[in-house]
């Protein structure tokens, strides 16, 4: 499964602003300089290029197949010990 490693540096916010000013024509090297990272050793730094493509190229992921999304959390929450 997908566990461990770092966390995503684009957040959902992030991403939402960048899919909107994109819808807008702007480009993704001016959006990037409006984005700052929250958290994290880059906190207050400007996302790399190479993130946001990461994290777009994810959400086209998720908006092709929703299915596979909702069943791997589905698996997930049935993996989850319940208190």
């Amino acid at each position: 499964g997908n566990h461990g490693g770092r966390p995503p540096v684009i957040t959902d916010d992030m991403l939402h602003t960048v899919l909107h000013r994109r819808a807008n024509g702007e480009s993704l090297e001016d959006i990037r300089l409006d984005l700052i990272i929250p958290t994290g050793k880059r906190k207050g730094r400007n996302p790399s290029l190479a993130s946001i493509y990461r994290a777009l190229t994810e959400h086209e992921k998720r908006q092709a197949h929703p299915e596979a999304v909702e069943r791997a959390h589905a698996d997930f929450a049935t993996l989850q010990p319940s208190d």
